[in-house]
């Protein structure tokens, strides 16, 4: 199954109480990365959604951003720094005493009146209903995210395809094209070693030169391991394995190991116009085989 790392989703649902609204979005990463926005009053549920959303992806950088509108959401409760006011109302008590203010009186709002003595904080939410109904939300979003997943996976499967296609038409090419070269070069060295000889040849040199180039040019090597690495992509993307990125990845740097060898080894215009196609196709792989999980 190729499935690739890009992707979005987004639900919305209105509850008799509250509505919530879940949209993610995934991008390709080396490794899984989840980033959760969520309201502060519901932190507690934060590590639920991740572990939710872990199974099912594996690999990618997934956005969420989740909001959450409602009277329930919304708990707050006020909170006093009583020591701090204690000391103040001590303070009040000494003044009072020590310049003689006995008609004062110390009155409530006169404790109350610095905003230090007060603060008003938000709680944690716990609502299990709410929790309940934001983690099937999430679900939901996650669902519709993973069939954009795949259905661009298709897409990227058979680009993928045509190109491997082409790559393994050039190597059948090249494979015939290599004895030509060792022909058309016996044939260069035997007439030079005419003209430098008044006619006269000899054999068993040009036979030693000719077996030396035959064995620099040799590419069945090179030809084998390509077709092999081929066939273990094709392997790769038809079978059950989700996660195959790192996999095809890694297939594509040793095909490219090997297109660059039949490069260097070749002497021949044909098989180096072969190469550069075969690494231009190659390269194409490379960037989508980058977005695939």
């Amino acid at each position: 199954m190729l499935t690739s790392m890009t992707g979005f989703g987004r639900i919305h649902k209105q509850f008799s109480d509250y509505s919530i609204t879940v949209e993610m979005k995934s991008v390709n990463h080396r490794f899984c990365e989840v980033n959760i926005r969520i309201p502060r009053q519901m932190m507690l549920v934060e590590e639920k959604i991740k572990k939710l959303i872990l199974t099912y992806i594996q690999r990618g950088r997934v956005e969420v951003f989740i909001s959450i509108d409602g009277s329930t959401l919304s708990s707050k409760e006020v909170q006093i720094q009583w020591e701090l006011v204690e000391q103040y109302y001590q303070a009040l008590q000494e003044a009072k005493q020590r310049f003689d203010l006995l008609g004062g009186e110390i009155k409530l709002e006169d404790l109350f009146q610095h905003p230090e003595f007060t603060t008003i904080v938000e709680k944690e939410m716990t609502n299990q209903q709410l929790e309940q109904d934001l983690l099937q939300i999430v679900e939901k979003a996650v669902l519709q995210l993973m069939e954009m997943r795949r259905e661009e996976g298709k897409g990227l499967l058979q680009d993928i395809i045509r190109n491997l296609e082409y790559i393994q038409i050039s190597t059948q090419a090249v494979e015939k094209l290599s004895p030509k070269v060792v022909l058309q070069y016996r044939d260069r060295l035997q007439k030079k070693m005419a003209e430098f000889s008044d006619g006269f040849i000899d054999e068993a040199r040009l036979l030693n030169e000719v077996a030396i180039l035959a064995d620099k040019v040799d590419i069945n090597e090179e030809v084998t391991r390509i077709n092999s690495h081929i066939s273990q992509f094709y392997k790769t993307i038809d079978g059950e394995e989700q996660v195959i990125g790192r996999k095809l990845d890694f297939l594509v740097q040793e095909l490219n190991r090997e297109i660059n060898t039949i490069g260097s080894k070749a002497n021949d215009v044909t098989i180096a116009e072969h190469v550069v196609n075969m690494k231009t196709k190659l390269e194409k792989i490379k960037e989508q085989v980058q977005n695939i999980e």
